[in-house]
């Protein structure tokens, strides 16, 4: 069949991101689209005219245990979400949203929205009838839109791939939000690169447009732009920046400029950051080292080879010590953790404390952080919050977390997993290691 005679709700798109192209049948592709989203969620299979990147979150919002009739959490209300609002760096930037987004969402009866890193909505804002119509899916300011929440939507699946998108009616993977459409940009530090979160726009069928996810780029790009200017970059290194959970080499953030660290400088900057009184050569020796053949000349070479890299001043010794402050990511899960704000700590927890590194005293630290984090999460046996540990690659083999979230979500590809985990466990159980020769 030659393209002019293809269907238009089955013609390849150019751009996988955007949704429905100009000339495109909108409700022929909603046909298709429900048509495919029945196949999916009654056989599992997903029909060649989904786009790739819907088919792949469709598979992820099953994964995760989402359902097609279910429903967005509440999870922040009146003073915990003020006060969270406050705190977060997108409200420096919010008046920047609603000046070059406000009247387009106003005029065109769609919505003003933005979430945090965890696809949890802190702002919902626009045309006055379209937000009544979004309050009935719980579209409101505290929501979880996490795409492993509510399955497929624009700005949950912008943050989980950290990229933007476009969500077209039936693409949607809960059949109540299928009547919207949506297009989110993620948001990031400019100094950093962190993710912070993601703006976007929700309305009808007309915003099924490539103008319209653009549109939202070119918004996320401003507002990035202009964090950049509300915190320009330090003349000198009166903090170091660490970040080093998730990553065999921790970045640091030094003078406004990033520099990703070797292997051992990370160990080292790691330790001095939790020992701001110093420690000794013979302390980082036993602290870095299995093997004990390990010589003090070696350390010294390291430690000679950090103190270049950092500039003048910023390395002491006797002992080795930091001269500056140092703010890791690190500490920054533990404060969280300390005062008992899990949601918060998992969300700054971004994998384990240097995942390759065998340095006894990085090991005994990364242990400590997981275990208290997942001690935490199987206490306050909050579903999402576990589904998100359980999904992540660090907590895919995590019994005792798919334990619990199988006992307060049991849906079948829960169940399906748990399963799976307990006869691997029980056929490691049943091997007996060989008697040596």
């Amino acid at each position: 069949m030659s393209p002019a005679a293809q269907p238009s709700g089955e013609a390849e798109l150019t751009d996988p991101w955007v949704a429905l192209e100009p000339g495109a049948d909108p409700v022929e592709r909603v046909r298709v689209l429900r048509r495919a989203h029945e196949t999916f969620t009654e056989a599992g299979t997903v029909p060649r005219p989904v786009r790739s990147v819907v088919a792949d979150s469709w598979r992820r919002s099953a994964r995760a245990g989402v359902g097609p009739d279910g429903s967005a959490c509440v999870e922040l209300t009146d003073g915990d979400l003020g006060s969270y609002r406050a705190e977060h760096p997108l409200a420096r930037v919010m008046p920047l949203f609603r000046e070059l987004m406000g009247t387009f969402a106003a005029d065109g009866e769609h919505l003003l929205a933005v979430c945090d890193a965890q696809g949890r909505l802190l702002w919902v804002e626009g045309h006055p009838r379209t937000r009544q119509k979004a309050d009935g899916m719980n579209f409101v300011p505290g929501a979880r839109w996490a795409e492993s929440a509510v399955g497929t939507n624009a700005p949950g699946t912008a943050v989980a791939l950290d990229r933007p998108v476009q969500v077209f009616a039936a693409e949607h993977f809960i059949r109540r939000v299928q009547p919207w459409t949506c297009a989110a940009a993620p948001v990031h530090d400019p100094r950093t690169g962190r993710l912070l979160g993601a703006v976007d726009i929700t309305g009808g069928d007309g915003l099924a447009h490539p103008h319209s996810l653009g549109f939202v780029q070119a918004v996320a790009r401003a507002a990035e732009s202009h964090l950049a200017l509300l915190t320009p970059a330090p003349a000198t290194t009166d903090v170091l920046e660490l970040t080093a959970l998730g990553r065999d080499e921790a970045l640091l953030v030094a003078g406004g400029s990033k520099v990703r660290l070797s292997r051992r400088h990370s160990e080292i900057l790691v330790l001095l950051s939790r020992h701001p009184e110093g420690l000794t050569g013979d302390e980082l020796l036993c602290a870095l080292y299995e093997d004990e053949s390990v010589t003090p000349v070696t350390l010294r070479a390291e430690l000679a080879r950090l103190r270049r890299l950092l500039g003048a001043g910023v390395l002491g010794s006797r002992p080795y010590r930091l001269t500056v402050p140092v703010e890791s990511d690190v500490e920054v899960v533990e404060r969280k953790l300390g005062v008992c704000a899990v949601t918060a700590a998992v969300a700054a927890y971004t994998g384990p404390l240097l995942p390759s590194s065998q340095a006894p005293a990085v090991v005994r630290l990364r242990r400590r952080l997981t275990d208290g984090l997942r001690a935490a999460l199987l206490s306050g046996r909050d579903p999402d919050l576990l589904a998100d540990w359980a999904h992540a690659p660090w907590g895919e083999d995590d019994l005792d977390a798919w334990r619990a979230l199988a006992a307060i979500r049991p849906t079948p590809p829960v169940r399906a997993r748990l399963e799976e985990l307990e006869a691997d466990q029980s056929a490691n159980r049943g091997r007996t290691p060989h008697a040596p020769r």
